[in-house]
């Protein structure tokens, strides 16, 4: 009896898995529609193209992710934070106010986008009409858009990393871009464990910042994920290294490696598998330093939380994406 039990819910859980995967997807593809009506909008009223209004979204939702200070959301498919004082105005009683006349009495920013009379800063039309007007828009062109976000953020990482978003979205035409690849070939001879947090010494006491995935001179390195190469070049411990923003305000760090893929440049947009450089043993010392340790890629992740940027450990991921490749050439 108890066979047949465990067999009749293995029997439900395989029958059931497909329909759990199809409504993730579908529930995707639903956001996907109502954000790209949002962003459609603001494109209509403002002439600037719907991929930086789907660019700026991003970022705002990723440091919600990121970060306690910013409350997330429960409803609506936005993610533009505009804080309860500013949308009520400081002093107003009515920390959410959805009242025209007594939100500007009181000086908040709060605005009516769907014509209902009122500024409800749970509605996404609105919370996208009131964004729009607090950026202080002064046109549609590439460079003034820089000189906005600039404003409104005063950061210029943040600003780097919107714009590099919306020239992913521009280039693929769509909101759902995802997928990756372990960082070196399944079929070269490579080993790797857990050794983020390990003491190092070079450069003074500081912990390791990633995983070492040990592995032969000139075994090709490849791009984990879709992102834009932000960095490359030489850096006094990490040798020759690149590093790839993501679409999560992740950082992916390459580091010691034996040499470059000429093909790539810093800017380029790259995708999950795209060969970037070969491991070596550059670094710890002045530009051409190597041999120093054994050829490995150091491989690490960054997370931005709009203010600063931290490592976290790389290692689950890794073996996420080794296991699901080793999967997906098995089909």
């Amino acid at each position: 009896m108890v066979l047949k039990k465990w067999l009749s819910i293995f029997c439900m859980v395989i029958l059931l898995t497909p329909s759990f995967v199809y409504g993730e997807v579908q529930n995707q593809e639903t956001l996907d529609r109502e954000r790209m009506s949002l962003y459609s909008e603001a494109e209509a009223l403002t002439f600037i193209p719907w991929y930086y209004f789907a660019a700026i979204d991003t970022y705002e939702r990723n440091i919600r992710l990121a970060r306690k200070d910013i409350p997330k959301r429960t409803d609506g498919v936005l993610s533009f934070y505009i804080s309860p004082e500013d949308w009520s105005g400081l002093g107003n009683p009515v920390q959410n106010d959805s009242y025209l006349p007594t939100i500007h009495l009181f000086g908040g920013i709060g605005m009516d986008g769907n014509g209902d009379g009122r500024a409800n800063s749970t509605n996404d039309e609105d919370i996208l009409y009131t964004y729009i007007n607090r950026l202080h828009y002064y046109g549609p062109s590439r460079s003034y858009i820089k000189m906005m976000l600039w404003d409104y953020y005063q950061r210029s990482k943040t600003v780097e990393m919107i714009m590099g978003y919306a020239r992913m979205y521009e280039k693929y035409g769509k909101l759902t871009i995802e997928g990756n690849a372990f960082p070196v070939p399944l079929r070269s001879d490579h080993s790797y464990q857990s050794t983020w947090g390990a003491p190092r010494s070079f450069g003074g006491r500081r912990i390791h910042e990633g995983t070492d995935i040990f592995a032969h001179y000139g075994v090709p390195v490849r791009a984990t994920c879709y992102g834009i190469i932000e960095t490359k070049g030489w850096n006094r411990i990490g040798g020759w290294r690149i590093g790839i923003r993501d679409l999560q305000n992740n950082y992916h760090y390459y580091a010691h490696l034996g040499g470059f893929n000429k093909e790539i440049s810093q800017g380029q947009i790259v995708e999950p598998g795209t060969v970037i450089g070969y491991v070596g043993s550059s670094g710890y010392g002045p530009p051409g330093t190597s041999g120093k340790f054994p050829p490995h890629l150091h491989y690490g992740i960054y997370k931005d939380n709009g203010y600063t940027e931290w490592s976290f450990d790389p290692y689950p991921r890794l073996r996420m994406w080794e296991r699901q490749e080793r999967i997906n050439r098995k089909k």
